[in-house]
């Protein structure tokens, strides 16, 4: 079992993104502890957050009070629910949690089922509760509850070669080619794109990209696939690599196999809904392009915004590290094109909402701005602390997420 601990100061938005999950049926609500409770057993948002405003209040010097924690068992493992709230109970006890306040949310949404615990790091008086070594504490924590509940084991090696399997591209430490090979040799492992533009916004998450190519072949023109590293302003600084040198995997005709497979695999899911009530909430308060990324990329979701030679947007793409989907947001509905988001960050615009924003964050921070939520996979931690160009940390949330680290 892997756990992901993250920590942010927007604890209604931490509540959002899990209770989109239940509203859209993709999750539920297992347990509470010393939470106020209803007599229908439903809840909304603003109800949740009732339980931990005297912690807040009392709060003076703590800056990221809120916990975002995710149990990951493996997903061979077969837990029930009543199981799931004792590992969360003996997690948050083992963790010194277990007077706070917290509500466990299940999300059933891909393979892996797992739980997200929110809860509050300051005691009722307001004193930060200590962190001294947390994640060498929960990875302890973590092997004990696999002992108990005889769930598959997941090493501190495992977990360590895990964490390095994925990171991004730096071209100055060298070795280009062997960076390249480890992201474009497993990406689609991970992660669901359907087209080539979905599958470089991916990849522009690693400072990488990809180009088709034409070759002539015997008189016989065919079509092949070469990458570049990146800098941190998206720019190629590398010379070209053919797709061969990474594998048949690399190549176009098996990311077309993987276009129609992910196509499947999307259809069949409802990620798209949750993805779009994910978008309307951040929405709401009209922010500026920047803003706006910043609030998804909390929630584990970044957004690739691809310009012409003249600024204008032709695409807008979003990666959701929940599910591990990739939408272009033409897909997702025209409110979420690159021609809706054109009008939506218009220059003649643009400059009033970032006003108006700044003049009503404080409120709109207070009331429904997404925190970190799901972070990616554990191989993705290095998403974690992304304000300037997605450095390494696992992610999933997100995170951040979602440089930032995600911090589920």
């Amino acid at each position: 079992m892997i756990a992901k601990i993250g920590r942010g100061n927007n604890l209604h938005g931490a509540l959002a993104y899990n209770q989109l999950k239940v509203e859209n049926e993709n999750g539920k609500i297992l347990f509470m502890n010393k939470m106020i409770e209803t007599k229908d057993g439903k809840y909304t948002v603003t109800q949740l957050t009732k339980s931990f405003e005297p912690y807040l209040m009392a709060n003076k010097n703590t800056e990221k009070a809120t916990l975002h924690i995710s149990l990951n068992p493996d997903p061979k493992d077969q837990v029930s629910d009543e199981k799931f709230v004792q590992i969360a109970q003996d997690y948050m006890n083992e963790m010194g949690y277990s007077e706070q306040p917290f509500v466990v949310f299940k999300h059933t949404d891909i393979n892996r089922t797992h739980i997200h615990i929110v809860s509050i790091g300051v005691d009722e008086e307001g004193r930060k509760i200590s962190d001294k070594f947390e994640k060498r504490k929960s990875m302890k924590i973590c092997r004990n509850i696999e002992k108990k509940y005889q769930l598959l084991s997941a090493t501190d090696k495992e977990f360590a070669q895990n964490e390095q399997i994925f990171s991004p591209v730096d071209y100055h430490s060298g070795d280009v080619k062997s960076q390249l090979a480890s992201v474009i040799r497993n990406i689609a492992n991970y992660y669901h794109f359907q087209t080539i533009g979905e599958y470089n916004a991916v990849l522009s998450i690693f400072n990488i990209t990809s180009e088709k190519v034409e070759k002539v072949d015997g008189g016989v023109v065919k079509n092949g696939l070469v990458y570049f590293a990146l800098n941190e302003k998206g720019d190629k600084i590398s010379h070209p690599f053919k797709s061969s040198l990474f594998g048949k995997v690399a190549g176009l005709d098996a990311l077309n196999d993987h276009f129609l497979k992910s196509k499947e695999i999307q259809k069949a899911s409802s990620v798209n809904e949750t993805l779009k009530a994910a978008l309307l909430l951040v929405m709401k308060s009209k922010p500026g392009e920047i803003e706006f990324k910043k609030k998804l990329k909390e929630m584990g979701i970044n957004t690739v915004v691809r310009r012409n030679a003249t600024g204008r947007i032709y695409g807008v793409t979003f990666i959701d590290h929940q599910s591990k989907s990739v939408w272009n947001g033409s897909r997702l509905g025209k409110e979420f094109s690159a021609n809706s988001f054109n009008q939506y960050w218009s220059v003649d615009n643009n400059s009033n909402k970032q006003r108006n924003d700044e003049s009503r964050n404080d409120v709109y921070l207070n009331n429904f701005e997404v925190v970190q939520s799901k972070q990616p996979h554990e191989l993705f931690n290095f998403l974690q602390d992304y304000s300037v160009c997605l450095q390494k940390k696992v992610y999933f949330f997100l995170e951040s997420v979602f440089c930032f680290k995600y911090r589920i």
